[in-house]
């Protein structure tokens, strides 16, 4: 899904210093929910968690846009769709902040300049490790591409599950919800619209 973490960065991550009251709320949580913060298995829990949470919303601390700063414009005439496809994310819903899991299709149309295509993962993950609804997640995605890229058209896909839904409420596993946000020629345009959607797979 993204780039591999080095021993280092796991590390860094491990001694992550955790302020004492953020500890405090994860134990209140553990005793409403019926636990003793006190036992054994739990002792380091508030921390783990606490860290963890700081990595899921590791997206607040940059700007996605960054990384479609660097461009290539020789392309060699090349003016065709641009797709990366299936690519794998998770995000936490702001409703119940319970895990979206899905994976989502990326396609613009250049217009005389490309971008490294692991690019496009970077920005949808920059956006998914926040707090997010699905429908937000889709336009950020797309808006952040066609404003950097500044391409002739943009298309962005979007499926995943929602564990809000899947292990809770409801309770309804193996639905999943899709997205999608088209712009420019793939919006104006129903011949180029339908030919995103079947290299995407839709």
């Amino acid at each position: 899904m993204n780039s591999q973490i080095t021993p280092e960065e796991e590390e860094a991550r491990g001694k992550l210093p955790v302020p004492d009251h953020v500890q405090d709320a994860i134990r209140t949580l553990l005793e409403w929910a019926g636990e003793d913060p006190d036992r054994e298995g739990l002792l380091d829990t508030p921390k783990r968690v606490a860290r963890a949470w700081k990595e899921y919303c590791e997206g607040y601390a940059e700007d996605p846009a960054i990384h479609l700063n660097r461009v290539f414009e020789e392309v060699g005439g090349y003016e065709e769709i641009v797709l990366l496809k299936d690519i794998p994310f998770h995000s936490h819903c702001e409703h119940h902040m319970a895990p979206i899991i899905g994976k989502a299709a990326i396609a613009y149309l250049p217009t005389n300049r490309v971008v490294g295509i692991s690019k496009l993962a970077r920005v949808l993950h920059g956006f998914a490790r926040r707090l997010q609804v699905q429908e937000r997640l889709t336009a950020e995605v797309a808006d952040c591409i066609w404003d950097n890229l500044e391409p002739r058209g943009v298309a962005v896909v979007i499926e995943a599950q929602h564990s809000c839904m899947t292990a809770r409420g409801v309770r309804t596993p193996g639905v999943g919800m899709v997205t999608s946000r088209m712009m420019g020629t793939f919006l104006e345009d129903q011949r180029s619209r339908k030919e995103v959607l079947s290299l995407m797979g839709y």
